[in-house]
């Protein structure tokens, strides 16, 4: 967000909740990648880096994710960081290096001043071919945080995502996005963001002028598909919604595009562990999505007594469709969690809750052939087997 000079004075709770996805997220990321082919790096790029450092002394996703690099000697030896700013760069290098001098990782950062969207060479790095006999030898995790929405080139991320193990966070705002429909001048630049679908979109007047929470999940839904009908390929996506700190509305969406369903599997667990607002799944219009709102008091019990009544909710249609789909069938519970997670937005933990639940209804049968004893009634695991009856 280097375009905006009072955004690094003082870091705000939805900067620090985004810094800490991203952060937690990269670090399990490169598991899920080492644990199919240990490559010789691992990339993490951010191109719009910012200082590292805010004003009040808060580190942002960089220091944050260098330090969940430095904790991990693989990572020290693998993890490749690329940071570019225009406006910070220089700055982000000074702040870096006081906290993890030359040598503190085997693979040297690499710091940038260009202006992203507008630089050659940046889409030349990215879309450069890192793959060696089939195998990516340098997977990245790429995060786009732009101040305002006119740096993303839709094609270009897509032949970034066409390697291997590479995945995409875009800071998005839809607000933004949302007025350049009504604005002819801005036309040209949607067409970069939208190359397939600019016009359908700019024609569907009943999303576009809906209601507010309604029409920026449409604009996010559509950058999500255009993923998919540029690559032509399965493209999982998720979008975290973060409020606006002082007003009844959403601010942003942070969105993340993988083409595997081990990195969809865990996004999902890395957003519910920082959402603080229970939505529903399954709505009418789609506003399901994980949600953070500074403003929530999570103290108040009548807020918890609520998110809980939202989750069980969900958790009661899940268990529904669970019985549904897998009627008079057996079948290992982690086997029934992966050909099934990837249809919507619930998390291992909701399907274990799930699964529990109907164990304790007695709906379901479960058996254990490990020969171990288990304190849960359930396991995610390849040993423990769902049986689903008619009663």
């Amino acid at each position: 967000m280097s375009d905006n000079k009072d955004f690094f004075k003082q870091q705000t709770q939805s900067s620090r909740i985004k810094a800490m996805i991203i952060s937690e997220y990269f670090p399990q990321y490169c598991q899920i990648i080492s644990k199919k082919h240990i490559p010789n790096k691992l990339g993490y790029y951010d191109m719009f880096a910012g200082p590292g450092r805010y004003d009040d002394g808060n580190p942002s996703t960089p220091l944050m994710v260098a330090e969940k690099c430095y904790a991990n000697a693989f990572l020290r030896e693998k993890v490749w960081m690329v940071f570019n700013d225009l406006a910070y760069g220089d700055k982000l290098e000074e702040n870096f290096l006081e906290s993890f001098p030359k040598g503190t990782f085997k693979q040297s950062p690499h710091f940038a001043c260009q202006k992203f969207g507008e630089c050659p060479n940046i889409d030349k790095f990215l879309i450069k071919n890192t793959m060696v006999e089939g195998l990516n030898e340098c997977p990245a995790l790429l995060f786009i945080d732009p101040f305002g929405y006119k740096h993303i080139n839709t094609s270009v991320l897509v032949q970034f995502l066409s390697y291997w193990g590479n995945e995409v966070f875009i800071f998005v705002n839809t607000k933004r996005l949302n007025a350049a429909f009504e604005n002819d001048k801005f036309q040209e630049d949607l067409k970069i963001i939208f190359p397939k679908n600019y016009e359908k979109i700019r024609l569907n007047k009943s999303e576009l002028e809906g209601p507010p929470e309604r029409r920026h999940k449409f604009i996010i839904d559509n950058l999500a598909q255009e993923f998919r009908d540029i690559s032509k390929g399965k493209i999982y996506y998720t979008a975290f919604q973060f409020r606006e700190e002082d007003q009844e509305t959403l601010s942003h969406y942070l969105l993340h595009i993988t083409k595997g369903a081990k990195g969809f599997d865990l996004i999902k667990q890395v957003y519910s562990q920082y959402s603080n607002v229970a939505r529903e799944f399954n709505r009418l219009h789609g506003y399901e999505t994980y949600t953070f709102d500074p403003k929530a008091d999570i103290t108040n019990p009548i807020f918890q007594a609520c998110n809980q009544a939202v989750i069980q909710d969900n958790i009661e249609k899940l268990k529904n469709d669970l019985l549904l789909t897998y009627k008079n069938r057996r079948i290992a519970s982690e086997k029934l969690f992966t050909e099934h997670h990837v249809k919507g937005l619930y998390t291992r933990s909701d399907y274990a809750m799930a699964l529990r639940q109907l164990r304790e209804e007695g709906r379901i049968d479960v058996e254990f052939l490990d020969d171990k004893k288990h304190r849960v009634s359930v396991l995610l695991s390849e040993t423990c087997f769902i049986t689903f009856e008619k009663r």
